[in-house]
């Protein structure tokens, strides 16, 4: 059996627990997401054992800092996984885009290699255990509108405005179904 240390944060989008193994980082999600995240862990390490932190883990206050507007107190965090070799390849591709822009699932195949690979690319997103750290929420449809997200589509939305500074470029709040494309087209389809 695996054991892992976990703390939970709140967040402006409610609780969220962060799982690490020593200091490397190896889940984060969102506390009503708690049987998506045991059932990663349990697919990438089998029987898992989490054990209550008795301290603020330093991936916690990094996170914490992250809603608090520093966003790149996250983007040296210690990361791993036990995904297969095509996870972890999209998983590192999705550690490159920066906080307050997005990309497409088709710039995502292109980047892994296999720009055929769309749909696998998202079937890997949808099993990304480190949610937010690794930010799958950045990823969005080919048409710009906000697709699937672990965590749901407000939070995705939530995330992707706040990395904004609140407010997307057409001055109100990103709505699901809303092409971010057409808003902010340099951040999104990048050469």
């Amino acid at each position: 059996m695996t054991t892992f240390r976990f703390d939970v944060i709140e967040t402006p989008l409610g609780q969220v627990t962060v799982v690490v193994d020593g200091e490397t980082l190896r889940a984060v999600d969102f506390e009503d997401n708690q049987d998506r995240m045991k059932a990663l862990l349990g697919r990438h390490y089998g029987d898992v054992e989490l054990v209550q932190s008795p301290n603020k883990l330093e991936a916690t206050m990094r996170i914490a800092a992250y809603f608090d507007g520093e966003f790149s107190a996250i983007e040296k965090l210690a990361t791993a996984t036990n995904g297969t070799e095509f996870q972890k390849n999209v998983w590192d591709v999705l550690r490159t885009i920066p906080a307050g822009e997005s990309r497409s699932y088709q710039w995502l195949a292109n980047r892994v290699g296999n720009p055929k690979a769309s749909r696998a690319v998202g079937m890997a997103n949808g099993a990304n255990p480190i949610s937010i750290v690794v930010p799958c929420h950045r990823v969005i449809g080919a048409d710009g509108r906000l697709t699937g997200y672990g965590g749901g589509i407000e939070r995705k939305s939530w995330l992707l405005r706040h990395e904004k500074g609140g407010q997307w470029d057409h001055g109100g709040p990103q709505k699901p179904g809303i092409n971010v494309l057409a808003m902010d087209r340099p951040s999104a389809t990048p050469s």
